[in-house]
């Protein structure tokens, strides 16, 4: 499936020019129409979703252009600019690749300088504290407040500390979903699959619970159970733009280009301010 110029300008507020010069630039990959006419995949959404998000944060159209040559140039080749997460801050543009974070006009690592340097500030204290905690009697919450803390330095500790909490509080669906969260970034979906149901069970209003599964599921290549899970998400908070954004990829996949736009379009109401 793909989508006309004009389809992709008002499901994502580009301007058909604006999209035109990105495809020219070489960001995009379109595919060719009957008639010549450019056509765009989702893939091609991504970049161009990008692309809106840093514009409507203020971001310079030239800067936005410069920033992709470059952090094209940055990635490895094959490696896809929509692969990575792109976003604003304040006026600098960073990116996000795993645990990796820099910023493509200097090509500066900011990781080492922002969240590793508060991490280690932070690990003695931190430490200290789930030390004490495993010497004497701690609730189920104050082990979930601990777990949250050592997100930040240690994140098997972390995954000890929300297993310590379930075993305390069974129903305590936070710490199913961040337990379920850390599993899933290890490349363990069927693992985490298990916490976010056990969240769901114990709060079935709880929309991130309902998401992350999705996440799982398409991980897992379970496409249809994603769709559930993503329009169960949408049930609990219609407003969960990232739930329209990812079901609309499932729905382009099975050529369900008018479910796709829907979707997306959903998405673009909800983020144009974001």
């Amino acid at each position: 499936m793909s989508f006309t110029v004009r389809e992709v300008s008002q499901m994502l507020g580009l301007s058909a020019a604006q999209i035109r010069g990105y495809a020219t630039k070489g960001f995009l990959t379109p595919e060719r129409g009957a008639r010549g006419e450019m056509r765009f995949g989702f893939h091609d959404l991504v970049i161009l979703r990008t692309a809106g998000e840093l514009s409507s944060s203020k971001i310079p159209r030239r800067k936005v252009r410069r920033v992709l040559e470059r952090l094209r140039e940055q990635l490895p080749e094959g490696r896809s600019l929509a692969a990575v997460r792109i976003a604003a801050d304040g006026d600098r543009v960073i990116v996000r690749d795993g645990e990796s974070v820099w910023n493509p006009e200097s090509g500066q690592s900011l990781f080492d300088f922002a969240v590793s340097e508060l991490a280690a500030g932070a690990a003695p204290f931190v430490t200290r504290a789930a030390e004490e905690a495993k010497a004497q009697e701690t609730g189920a919450e104050e082990w979930y407040e601990l777990a949250c803390e050592l997100e930040l330095t240690d994140v098997d500790e972390a995954i000890e500390a929300y297993r310590r909490v379930i075993a305390l509080e069974p129903d305590h669906a936070d710490a199913h979903v961040n337990l379920g969260r850390l599993l899933h970034e290890r490349r363990a979906p069927v693992a985490a699959e298990k916490h976010y149901r056990a969240a769901l069970e114990a709060d079935p209003d709880h929309d991130t619970a309902a998401f992350n599964l999705g996440v799982a599921f398409e991980d897992l290549g379970r496409l249809r159970e994603a769709v559930e899970a993503y329009e169960l998400a949408l049930r609990i908070n219609p407003q969960h733009a990232d739930a329209h954004y990812n079901l609309a990829g499932i729905l382009e996949k099975r050529g369900d280009k008018a479910g796709a736009l829907q979707h997306l379009g959903a998405y673009k109401r909800l983020t144009v301010h974001r």
